[in-house]
C-alpha cells in the first residue's frame, strides 16, 4: 500500500487549520497542523514533509521569515503560501522566496487541491526511484535530474525541485527555443502572470549557476521564452 503523502499545515487561525487538516485527511493525505513559524520549524527539523502550506500573516515569525529559515535548512520540499494578502508585492516576494504557487484567501477547497495533487505529482516524478531521468551535460556542468543535483568539477550544487523541473526543461530543449507559456504550464499545471513570474526568478538563479563556463547561456527570445545557448552542444 502506498504511504500517504506528508504535509506540514502552518496556519495560525485554529479553525481554518483544523478545517483544512480534516479536510486533506479525509483526501487521503497525513497532516501536521502548526500554529506558527517557530513551532513549524520544530515540527519541519524532526520529519519530512511531501508539501508545506504556510500562512503569511502570523505571530512570532511571519510566512515569509518560516520560508526563510526553511530555505537555509536545506528544504527541497515544494510549498504554497496561503493567504488573505493579494498585493502584486507580496507574490512576488513569495515567489521570490521558491514557493511554488500562492493562494489568496478565501480559497476554494476543491482548486486548492488540485494544486496540492500537481505539486506532490511533480515531487512524485523527481524522486531517486523514478525511471528513465538521465543526467544531462551542459558544456562543462552535468545534471543529475533525479538527485537534484548540478556539478561542476569539485562543486556541487544542491537544485530545488522547481529548479530542477526548470532545468531539465531547458535541457531538453538545449539550443532551441523553450516557451514560456508552455514551460509554465507544465511546471505549475496552468498559465498565470504571478507563475510566470515565478518561472522567470528561477531563469535568473539558474543563470547563476551556470555562469562559470562562458560556453553557456540562458537568452531570452522576446515575447516568446528561453534558449539554453552551449557552445557545442546538441
Amino acid at each position: 500500500m502506498k504511504e500517504k503523502a506528508k504535509i506540514l499545515l502552518v496556519e495560525d487561525d485554529l479553525n481554518l487549520g483544523f478545517l483544512l487538516s480534516e479536510f486533506l485527511e479525509n483526501e487521503g493525505y497525513e497532516v501536521k497542523l502548526c500554529r506558527d513559524g517557530e513551532s513549524g520549524l520544530v515540527a519541519f527539523k524532526r520529519q519530512s514533509f511531501d508539501l508545506c502550506l504556510i500562512d503569511v500573516m502570523m505571530p512570532n515569525m511571519d510566512g515569509f521569515t518560516f520560508a526563510e529559515r526553511m530555505k537555509n535548512l536545506g528544504n527541497k520540499a515544494p510549498f504554497l503560501f496561503l493567504t488573505a494578502r493579494s498585493l502584486k508585492e507580496d507574490k512576488l516576494r513569495g515567489f521570490e522566496l521558491g514557493a511554488d504557487d500562492y493562494v489568496t484567501k478565501p480559497f476554494d477547497e476543491d482548486e486548492l487541491l488540485c494544486r496540492i495533487k500537481v505539486l506532490i505529482k511533480r515531487k512524485d516524478a523527481l524522486s531517486p526511484s523514478a525511471e528513465n531521468h538521465p543526467a544531462f551535460s551542459i558544456g562543462s556542468y552535468e545534471f543529475d535530474y533525479s538527485r537534484q543535483e548540478l556539478r561542476r568539477k569539485d562543486a556541487v550544487w544542491r537544485l530545488t525541485e522547481t529548479e530542477s523541473e526548470v532545468l531539465k526543461l531547458l535541457c531538453q530543449h538545449q539550443n532551441q527555443i523553450l516557451r514560456r507559456d508552455d514551460a509554465v504550464e507544465k511546471i505549475y499545471g496552468k498559465r498565470d502572470y504571478f507563475l510566470g513570474r515565478s518561472f522567470d526568478v528561477f531563469i535568473s538563479k539558474l543563470r547563476k549557476l551556470l555562469q562559470e563556463d562562458d560556453a553557456i547561456s540562458i537568452d531570452n527570445v522576446f515575447k516568446v521564452g528561453f534558449i539554453l545557448n552551449v557552445k557545442g552542444g546538441s
